[in-house]
C-alpha cells in the first residue's frame, strides 16, 4: 500500500512549473494546478519552454498524475446561450492547455442547470462538452476529463453519483473520460463515509453506479459541515466533521489503488500544505 499516490493543489506562482517544485518539496507525489485564473474568462497563455519544463520536473521527480482543475466560471449547462458559448470556448482552452502540459486528468464541475430540468442540464453539459473537444484528438496520450460530484446543492448537476454515473455514460464515446470524488461533497451531500456502515453502504453506491475503475481522482477533504448539510467548506485533514478513519479508509482501499488522492485543504499557514499532506501520508497502511 506505500505506493499511494498523495498530493495536492498547489499555486504555479512564478511559473507553471513551479508547481512541480513545491509538489517534490513537500514530498508529493501528485499534485493539482489551475493552468489559468479560476476566476477570470481570458485565459493563461503558457509559454511552451513552460510546458517542456514541466514534462521534465514530473519525469524527473516521479510525480504524476498531473492534475488540472477547471475554471470555476466554466457551466456547460447554463440555460444562458453567451455564458454557455463562453464555457465551451473557455473549457476548450483548458483541454488544449492540459494536453501541453502533459496533463492526465482535467477536472470539471459540470455545472448549475437553474432555469431548466435535469435531464435538460445533463443533456445541455454532455452536448457542451462534445462541442468543446470536436477535433481534439485524444489517442496518443492517457488523458481523461474527470466528471466531479457536488456537494448537492440544489441546480448543481453531480450531486449525486447516478448524475457522475448518468453524465459518463453520455461521454464515453465522445471524449475519454472518467470520475473525480471528493470527500468533502460526498459528506455534505448525505453520503456516510464515516460510520463503518455507512461507509460499506456508501461504496457499494459508488460500484454500483460510477464503477471503481472510472474514479482516477479523489480529492481528500475534510468538512467543515455537517453529513448532509449541502455547505461545501473545506477544512484540514482530521479537523472536521469526518475525522480521520473516512480517509484511512480510502487510502488503505484496495478497489482506489488506481487512484491519486489529492487535497484541496485549507492554506492559513505557511506549512498546511505540507501539514495536510503528512497527515494523509501518515495514514497509507
Amino acid at each position: 500500500m506505500k505506493s499511494r499516490r498523495i498530493g495536492i493543489h498547489l499555486s504555479t506562482s512564478g511559473g507553471v512549473f513551479k508547481a512541480a517544485e513545491r509538489a517534490h518539496e513537500i514530498g508529493a507525489n501528485t499534485f493539482q494546478i489551475f493552468s489559468s485564473s479560476p476566476r477570470m474568462w481570458r485565459p493563461t497563455r503558457i509559454a511552451p519552454k513552460d510546458c517542456e519544463e514541466m514534462h521534465r520536473l514530473c519525469a524527473l521527480y516521479d510525480c504524476a498524475p498531473l492534475v488540472i482543475h477547471t475554471s470555476y466560471l466554466v457551466n456547460l449547462c447554463s440555460q444562458s446561450d453567451e455564458t454557455r458559448q463562453k464555457s465551451i470556448a473557455a473549457f476548450r482552452g483548458e483541454v488544449e492547455r492540459a494536453l501541453a502540459l502533459g496533463a492526465e486528468y482535467l477536472v470539471l464541475h459540470p455545472g448549475s442547470w437553474r432555469g431548466l430540468t435535469r435531464d435538460q442540464g445533463l443533456e445541455l453539459a454532455a452536448e457542451s462538452i462534445a462541442a468543446a473537444t470536436e477535433g481534439i484528438a485524444f489517442d496518443s496520450s492517457n488523458f481523461r476529463i474527470l466528471i466531479e460530484n457536488t456537494a448537492g446543492a440544489e441546480f448543481s448537476l453531480g450531486g449525486s453519483f447516478e448524475q457522475v454515473a448518468e453524465l459518463i455514460a453520455r461521454l464515453k464515446k465522445v471524449v475519454p473520460v472518467g470520475a473525480c470524488l471528493d470527500t468533502c461533497h460526498s459528506h455534505v451531500a448525505g453520503y456516510d463515509l464515516v460510520s463503518e456502515g455507512g461507509y460499506a453502504e456508501t461504496m457499494g453506491l459508488i460500484g454500483n453506479t460510477i464503477g471503481f475503475d472510472n474514479v482516477r481522482v479523489w480529492h481528500m477533504n475534510d468538512a467543515k459541515a455537517a453529513l448532509g448539510s449541502k455547505l461545501d467548506r473545506h477544512e484540514n485533514i482530521g479537523q472536521g466533521t469526518m475525522g480521520l478513519e473516512p480517509f484511512r479508509r480510502l487510502l488503505n482501499e484496495k478497489r482506489f489503488a488506481h487512484a491519486a488522492f489529492i487535497a484541496e485543504t485549507p492554506v492559513d499557514e505557511p506549512d498546511d500544505d505540507r501539514k495536510n499532506l503528512d497527515a494523509l501520508k501518515a495514514l497509507v497502511e
